[in-house]
């Protein structure tokens, strides 16, 4: 287990020190400045290895997950002046924050939220628009942009290579034309 979670599970098993929840509140708001995509998620009876195995894959998209205590997330986000109701969080916390894709963070939770039934999303947030956990799953089950400009690129040659298929079929008549001339003057 990575020192990084057994502090995120100590600090959330332990009661904090006021430096520490202040120390808290400013890495939140210091992570939802930098976010393009936010993911609040419901981890409760998710093991220790569960979170570590999320925290590599989040990683791999670039995006970091942080438990955090309701109403430290709620000092944060008001600090901040975005919408936080601690009520609709009914269990233990986690924010999932992307860095570089909006889309990507939420195709991970949402994946790994099939594999591993205590990881529910619950809501979030897409370039400071509130979505709802309907809303976070039809975003998750998107392509993704590479499989989108793949498509893009593909319909764009269709027309090209078509016409190279036409030209070329033009020119295997022609040598079969030919063939058959030659076949029927031997």
């Amino acid at each position: 287990m990575s020192a990084e979670i057994r502090q995120t599970i100590y600090f959330f098993n332990m009661a904090l020190t006021k430096e520490q929840k202040q120390n808290k509140v400013e890495k939140l708001q210091e992570l939802i400045a930098k976010q393009k995509a936010m993911i609040f998620v419901s981890f409760s009876g998710l093991k220790a290895k569960d979170i570590e195995d999320l925290r590599e894959k989040l990683n791999e998209v670039g995006a970091k997950i942080m438990i955090a205590k309701k109403s430290l997330a709620g000092l944060a986000f008001k600090e901040k002046k975005i919408n936080f109701e601690k009520q609709e969080f009914e269990d233990e916390l986690a924010i999932v924050f992307g860095f570089e894709d909006e889309l990507s963070p939420i195709k991970a939770v949402y994946n790994f939220s099939k594999e591993k039934n205590n990881l529910k999303i619950i809501s979030g947030y897409v370039e400071s628009e509130k979505a709802g956990i309907e809303e976070m799953i039809a975003l998750a089950q998107l392509p993704s942009k590479q499989e989108l400009y793949a498509k893009l690129v593909g319909t764009m040659f269709a027309p090209v290579s078509n016409f190279v298929n036409v030209q070329r079929q033009n020119i295997k008549g022609l040598f079969y034309a030919f063939d058959a001339i030659v076949e029927k003057n031997s």
